[in-house]
């Protein structure tokens, strides 16, 4: 199993530092979210500062951005990190589409479909010469000229991995994406029951296994030193879980757990405004039900036995909580854990690349 970290949501002055970090630490790969700052730039500023590790973003908020603006970006990044970028894409709700990026909206699953599409359809005709012939309910791309082209690179094509907390959403994670990656408002049950079986109908349509598809550990990670380390950490997540809870398109994951009432309480009070109450609202108890948690000396038994659908985990980088964004990042369902230290983050990447 691979290990990742977050880095990135913050300025981009303090990215190298970062990266340098991680590298070091021995992590497989580095993830950044697009809370309040650009992905693609930390992405860029992460190739220009390492050598080995995959570079992700987790996620990059595809339609705001054209396919072809997307598929532009990660061209260029995948020849600047020779061959490293992992472009992870999330679709956002209907109301930061419309009311915080200036867009617009349609069903999210068939234009993210679409949206993929084209992006691979882009790189076939400059890798390949192919002619541009692509048409889907809300993309067309059917000409390139010489003067746009940018040539084939000696690498292959970048990485897509999708992010997704419906059904539907990971239908196509599993049909036309190279990875899926559960948003951190999730629960085994609700991958085990809900998402998973998705990802295989994508992958069935697609006539290919679900094996090729690579997937993230879900949910909200509780892990610590101490039991009393654990138990801050469930009890810090009360917040992102009354925040994410509070999203009426997120409310199946509390169906999966016959919390209906919880979502529909935490939706009246965001509408209010009434954050603190959102907070009390979701009591530890809850908490403990919808993350994974367990002691570091635990985690690899616990991994065998509660991630085997997955094959990569993210960590925070030593001495650095808070860092990853909350949105899809590898390292964001950990960062209210307390950080590992330097022995003891060598010594659990060492245990995950046995599982």
């Amino acid at each position: 199993m691979k290990v990742t970290t977050g880095f990135g949501e913050t300025w981009l002055g303090n990215i190298k530092d970062q990266v340098v970090q991680a590298e070091a630490a021995g992590f497989d790969g580095i993830t950044t979210g697009e809370l309040k700052h650009n992905s693609v730039l930390a992405l860029t500023l992460a190739a220009e500062h390492s050598e080995r590790m995959e570079l992700a973003t987790g996620v990059t908020i595809a339609f705001p951005r054209s396919p072809m603006v997307m598929a532009q970006t990660a061209w260029d990044l995948q020849e600047f990190s020779r061959g490293r970028i992992n472009i992870g894409l999330g679709s956002q709700v209907r109301g930061h589409n419309i009311k915080r990026f200036g867009g617009n909206w349609t069903p999210p699953a068939r234009r993210m479909e679409g949206y993929i599409g084209m992006m691979r359809a882009v790189w076939r005709s400059w890798q390949d010469g192919e002619q541009p012939d692509f048409v889907s309910d809300d993309y067309r791309y059917t000409l390139m000229t010489p003067a746009f082209n940018p040539g084939p690179i000696n690498y292959p094509h970048p990485k897509i991995s999708l992010a997704a907390v419906g059904p539907h959403m990971a239908e196509v994670a599993g049909f036309c994406a190279d990875g899926f990656r559960p948003h951190g408002f999730t629960t085994e049950r609700y991958l085990r029951d809900v998402l998973l079986p998705a990802v295989k109908k994508g992958a069935d349509r697609a006539g290919r296994p679900i094996s090729d598809i690579s997937i993230s550990v879900g949910g909200f990670n509780a892990f610590g030193e101490t039991d009393s380390d654990v138990e801050q950490a469930i009890e810090a997540l009360r917040r992102p879980i009354s925040f994410y809870g509070s999203t009426p398109a997120y409310q199946s994951v509390f169906v999966a757990h016959n919390l209906e009432s919880l979502g529909q309480r935490l939706h009246e009070l965001s509408r209010r405004g009434e954050w603190d109450k959102m907070f009390d609202a979701v009591n530890f108890e809850v908490a403990l039900e919808m993350a994974n948690a367990c002691k570091y000396d635990d985690l690899p038994k616990y991994a065998r036995e509660h991630f085997d659908y997955a094959d990569r985990i993210g960590f925070p980088l030593p001495a650095a909580r808070d860092r990853a964004g909350m949105y899809g990042g590898d390292a964001s369902r950990e960062a209210h854990a307390p950080a590992l230290s330097e022995e003891r983050l060598k010594w659990l990447i060492g245990e995950f690349h046995n599982i």
